[in-house]
């Protein structure tokens, strides 16, 4: 047996959420048709019950004030009260109207109303049915045979100067009632059945179109590769499903980046690495035996490493810049905050440093990126200009944002080589001063460090001369 034999099926989401709605339905569906049913028996019920009393009271009015027609006086005889009373009433299909004479245990004389009703054994030709009820001490009940279930009430006939007892006895039939509640119980079900037909395919359907984005996302997601991460999910509406199509959208974006990332950090490292290792193993290849020759190239061997040192660690400070974590911003007083800065970029160069402004307040920074970008622009200036010459370093709020920058007075940067130098191992096309020993990613460390930050570097010409190089960051006040 395979692991593929032994692995549960699978059971599609699609497959599970209908059978969740068609339990759903069928259970209320269910109640519904039982309650509905429970509803009717109760009516029945309490209907039945309702005639059961209106009859036995009409009757023991009637025994109380009545008079017989043909005397004028008050009835003396039970079964001519029964008689009499009998011949005035009218009694439903399923109901019979009976009156008993005689002892009880014993099979009582009827008097009865002559007519068919639509029931298995009447009353009135059921004999152990009429002495059971006669002889009962109750004035209702209910009679429960195979032939069909009586419900019944009784009024006893006083004696009169030693007559046989007797009784007034009406009697309903429920059967038809009952089995009209059970039809309409089983025409809901039948109902309740087409139903759940229905929504099967109507549920099938729409759980259809509701999951096909979500079958999207599995098609997309296995269909990506290293090399193709371009493809998206559209995003329709504003259901939790689009939602979830715009959060995986969003998540390839950001493995897209990461890959770009890690694709570029590899090319620029190659690149940039292959030269410095070639001149180390040309050198150490043609070195002799001669002291000074050895030492000379020591000196060079040891000058390229601590450039590939610097080009790693500057490659490593750029892939972090997509991590989330690259910035850790924390409430800083942005007047010691420049002045920080001001301090440390003066040890970079005999230039001519001017604290031009400060500002003050209190915004959200991250300290150590924020200074380490600052330190870099100084150092940018000092490779561009001469001894002496004036560099400008500041700090202030305009317009909302936090700005920091650092003003030299050298040569300026060329329109051309403006929209490149923020990449990574580009110098432009002309160098601004003497030559550095750089490998083009300073200014990228900037604009990565501005970024984190929700801003961007800016790029002006300084009056009367040389470049004004502006981080902008976003005011974001603690």
């Amino acid at each position: 047996m395979t692991t593929a034999d032994r692995e549960p099926r699978r059971v599609s989401a699609r497959v599970r959420i209908l059978l969740w709605l068609l339990l759903v339905m069928a259970v209320a569906l269910g109640s519904v048709a039982a309650t509905t049913r429970s509803i009717l028996l109760r009516d029945t019920d309490r209907r039945i019950g309702s005639l059961l009393a209106q009859e036995a009271g009409e009757f023991a009015n009637f025994e109380e004030q009545g008079f017989d027609p043909a005397t004028g006086r008050p009835f003396t005889e039970p079964d001519r009260l029964l008689r009499v009373f009998l011949q005035r009433q009218y009694a439903d299909l399923d109901e019979e109207l009976v009156g008993l004479v005689g002892a009880p245990g014993t099979d009582p004389a009827q008097i009865i109303q002559q007519r068919d009703i639509p029931v298995g054994l009447p009353l009135h030709k059921d004999p152990d049915a009429r002495r059971h009820i006669f002889g009962s001490w109750h004035a209702t009940g209910t009679l429960a045979r195979p032939e069909g279930e009586i419900r019944w009430a009784k009024v006893t006939v006083a004696r009169y100067g030693g007559e046989p007892a007797a009784a007034f006895v009406v009697a309903f039939h429920p059967g038809r009632e009952k089995a009209r509640a059970d039809e309409v119980f089983r025409v809901l079900l039948a109902i309740s059945g087409v139903a759940l037909l229905m929504t099967t395919g109507i549920a099938w359907v729409v759980a259809g179109r509701i999951l096909a984005p979500v079958r999207l996302v599995r098609t997309t997601a296995a269909q990506l590769t290293e090399q193709d991460l371009t493809r998206r999910i559209p995003v329709r509406g504003r259901d939790d499903v689009a939602a979830l199509a715009g959060t995986f959208n969003a998540m390839l974006d950001r493995l897209e980046r990461a890959f770009a990332a890690q694709r570029e950090f590899v090319d620029d490292a190659g690149h940039e690495l292959r030269t410095p290792i070639t001149i180390v193993r040309g050198h150490l290849e043609l070195m002799g035996d001669d002291p000074a020759e050895r030492e000379e190239t020591v000196r060079l061997v040891t000058d390229e490493l601590d450039r590939m040192s610097r080009i790693v660690e500057d490659l490593l400070l750029l892939a972090k810049a997509e991590r989330p974590d690259f910035v850790a911003p924390e409430p800083v007083q942005l007047a010691e905050l420049t002045a920080d800065v001001y301090v440390k970029a003066r040890t970079l160069g005999a230039r001519d440093w001017v604290l031009a402004e400060v500002a003050e307040g209190e915004a959200l920074l991250d300290p150590q990126r924020v200074t380490q970008a600052m330190v870099q622009l100084a150092q940018n200036a000092v490779q561009h200009t001469a001894p002496g010459q004036r560099v400008r370093t500041g700090s202030r709020l305009a317009g909302g944002r936090v700005e920091l920058y650092v003003a030299d007075s050298g040569t300026g940067v060329r329109p051309q080589d403006a929209g490149v130098i923020f990449e990574r191992f580009r110098r432009g096309t002309a160098r601004r001063g003497a030559r550095g020993s750089g490998a083009g990613l300073g200014l990228s460390i900037v604009k990565a460090i501005a970024e984190g930050h929700g801003g961007r570097v800016l790029l002006r010409d300084t009056d009367g001369g040389g470049a004004t190089f502006t981080l902008s960051l976003e005011e974001t006040r603690p």
